[in-house]
């Protein structure tokens, strides 16, 4: 296999296990406030809490593997977004500082204010993160020399508000099955009206984002026409999506869950195939967009990168697999918890 498609595979890998682990956690700070008391508030935080800085771990491997594989592509990406990454960086470590903080006081106004700080940094972040996505999709202004010729305000255009919205409203779903999975009791009843929300809402603004999309840029699904088979994946993502609904309506909330994770997987890879080979579209010019090709790194960085993956990848899954056996079971609260 050619390195440059094995490392934008690997890309979409990493971006789609951040996406489904990071998901629910940043959907159950979105979620926070709709909890009644305080009691509820801590075990919202408690569910993710041994999870929360492990799944953050597969965004800093993709931002660290573009980088090493995809420099130019890393460079023109960062700088066009200089001012939403720098928004999303303090979200993210806000957020972090918000959970750790609640609890070293008991005052009430103290708490009220790390609840809001934690719900505004978790929903700051999966927006900016929907409107990357958004306007990768579309592109950006970019020159010949692969630098962004935009400004801030280029990036908030329709389309990428949309997606970032679809995020928001997955992320609240995503988060609220994981919820009812890790709780019991009267919260559950909460948590189970925000499933069928989240459900209602990423389904109205996932159908306008497709609306939108193949209306005004029909271009888009290219690769889909030239490759018929690619379908699968939107024939896979319509199922897993579907099948959702019918999960919650029969109190299967793991079956839910395993559903929503697919889903998230699909639409990564419904992404990643419609972006493909570029890394960043130039609005500005199809010539000016940076590929796997033009944006990579030279063979032998990629095979000695393909190599650590191949020995580090296996020890990352391990991980992750031992720390949410180790914390598997409904979130109890102990005098150890947050």
């Amino acid at each position: 296999m050619d390195l440059t498609l094995l490392w934008f595979i690997l890309l979409g890998v990493l971006l789609a296990g951040y996406a489904i682990l990071d998901g629910f956690d940043l959907g159950v700070g979105i979620l926070h406030l709709t909890a009644r008391n305080d009691h509820e508030r801590r075990l919202m935080i408690n569910s993710i809490g041994p999870l929360w800085d492990g799944n953050e771990v597969w965004l800093v491997t993709f931002g660290g593997a573009m980088f090493a594989a995809f420099p130019n592509a890393y460079a023109t990406v960062f700088s066009g977004f200089y001012i939403a990454f720098m928004a999303l960086l303090f979200a993210l470590i806000f957020r972090a500082v918000s959970i750790e903080f609640r609890s070293k006081r008991e005052s009430q106004a103290w708490r009220k204010f790390w609840d809001v700080s934690f719900f505004g940094a978790s929903l700051l972040a999966t927006f900016l993160f929907g409107v990357a996505a958004g306007n990768a999709l579309i592109g950006i202004p970019v020159n010949a020399e692969g630098v962004f010729t935009g400004t801030f305000l280029d990036l908030l255009r329709p389309y990428p508000i949309l997606i970032g919205l679809l995020t928001v409203a997955f992320a609240v779903m995503h988060g609220a099955i994981y919820l009812f999975l890790k709780t019991e009791g009267e919260i559950q009843q909460v948590i189970h009206r925000w499933m069928w929300r989240g459900f209602g809402f990423t389904l109205v603004c996932y159908m306008l984002a497709t609306i939108f999309i193949l209306a005004g840029r029909p271009e888009i699904a290219g690769n889909f026409r030239e490759h018929p088979w690619s379908w699968v994946i939107i024939i896979l993502l319509v199922f897993a999506f579907a099948n959702i609904p019918r999960a919650i309506y029969m109190e299967r909330p793991f079956y839910a869950f395993l559903s929503s994770s697919f889903t998230i997987l699909m639409l990564v890879c419904l992404f990643s195939f419609t972006l493909y080979p570029n890394l960043v579209v130039s609005s500005t010019s199809a010539a000016y967009s940076l590929t796997i090709a033009n944006a990579s790194s030279s063979p032998k960085t990629l095979g000695i990168m393909a190599i650590i993956a191949l020995i580090g990848m296996p020890f990352v899954l391990a991980y992750t697999i031992a720390i949410y056996w180790a914390f598997r079971g409904k979130t109890k609260i102990t005098g150890h918890s947050y």
